[in-house]
């Protein structure tokens, strides 16, 4: 049995559907991220599992028991903003002893506890410093010891990264999932930014205009995403319009593609998918034959080249005006911009997605 289980979650501000009849199971230990634009619903949707809002309709089950109306303080949870909500005037061992003080535990035990959970998130040498006195990224340890102090059923994290810069929140991420794994917390992580998503995440949803456009492992999400809304969300530039021919190849504006493993049938209307890590420079070397036959082939015109020192991004613009980038590998350098370009493409970068999923 899931440990969490939302069954057919609905919640509708005046006239407005926040959040459209969503459901969704997380196992114990899992980490889930809620991925997707700003007023998409996802925080809608953590406030409703921690009981902070009413859904109009639906169930929210845990460990098999009905909380939909149970009170915020008897459901357990513990909860992490992107503000902290710190105390400034109190010192770090303080603030992470705070919850646990409401607690009928003794004062040995709330030491105890506290201080394991400084070390855990590598706070122990400062647990007498001011809260004021601290970097971003150590409050944001601080609020995390304090999170998981009390020992919570089930952690929700809303943007906790959002206040920092992208350097510190990279390598706090890597340290998050870390802690979370090491005290097999059952966490949902709610995020816009889909390299946090993919690197925090064991389940990744993608929600959009409060509907739940896909659920999946940050693998099979990234390799297989099933909407064209999140395969741009993903990031994803290379999105052609085509239809499945009588022969089940992909016709687009750039010519024929195979078809990829999947479920089109001639005279589907289709979004062809081409990752940016899927091309290489065109040669004449027999390698760039498959045992299927040639591989396919782009062509245009490079009008954008940058070195990002593990590849080149490039932008190319095809005959019809259509531009694509990709990052080649950074073997051989590719042309100039101004300059012609071809590209064979591994058919295992290519994605097809029914129009009307």
């Amino acid at each position: 049995m899931a440990l969490l289980q939302l069954a057919g979650l609905h919640k509708t501000y005046g006239t407005q559907p926040a959040v459209r009849n969503i459901s969704l199971e997380l196992q114990q230990g899992e980490i889930l991220s809620l991925l997707g634009p700003s007023g998409c619903g996802k925080t809608t949707l953590l406030r409703m599992v921690a009981g902070l809002e009413v859904p109009d309709a639906g169930q929210v089950l845990f460990n098999g028991r009905d909380v939909t109306r149970t009170p915020v303080h008897q459901r357990r949870f513990g909860l992490m903003f992107q503000e902290f909500a710190l105390f400034p005037h109190k010192s770090v061992f303080d603030n992470v002893a705070f919850g646990l003080s409401l607690q009928p535990l003794s004062t040995s035990a709330v030491r105890d506890r506290t201080m394991d959970m400084l070390d855990l998130v590598g706070m122990a040498a400062m647990a007498s410093r001011n809260v004021a006195d601290l970097s971003g990224g150590e409050r944001q340890r601080v609020a995390l010891a304090r999170s998981l102090a009390p020992r919570p059923r089930l952690l929700m994290l809303d943007e906790p990264l959002g206040a920092l810069d992208r350097a510190l929140r990279e390598r706090l991420l890597a340290e998050i999932r870390s802690i979370l794994k090491a005290m097999d917390m059952t966490a949902i992580f709610v995020t816009h930014d889909q390299s946090e998503a993919l690197g925090v995440a064991d389940q990744i949803a993608v929600m959009h205009q409060g509907r739940l456009e896909q659920m999946d492992p940050p693998e099979t999400l990234y390799l297989h995403p099933r909407s064209r809304f999140t395969a741009q969300f993903l990031g994803f530039r290379n999105l052609l319009r085509g239809t499945v021919d009588s022969r089940g190849q992909i016709a687009t504006v750039l010519g024929r593609f195979p078809p990829p493993p999947g479920e089109a049938r001639p005279g589907d209307p289709v979004t062809l998918v081409l990752r940016p890590e899927g091309a290489r420079l065109a040669s004449s070397r027999p390698d760039d034959e498959s045992s299927a036959g040639p591989l396919p082939a782009i062509g245009g015109l490079v009008v954008g080249r940058l070195f990002t020192g593990q590849t080149y991004r490039v932008k190319l613009e095809s005959r019809d005006h259509t531009e694509l980038t990709f990052d080649l590998p950074n073997g051989k350098p590719p042309p100039m911009v101004g300059q012609s370009i071809a590209l064979t493409l591994d058919p295992g970068s290519l994605v097809v997605i029914k129009e009307n999923h």
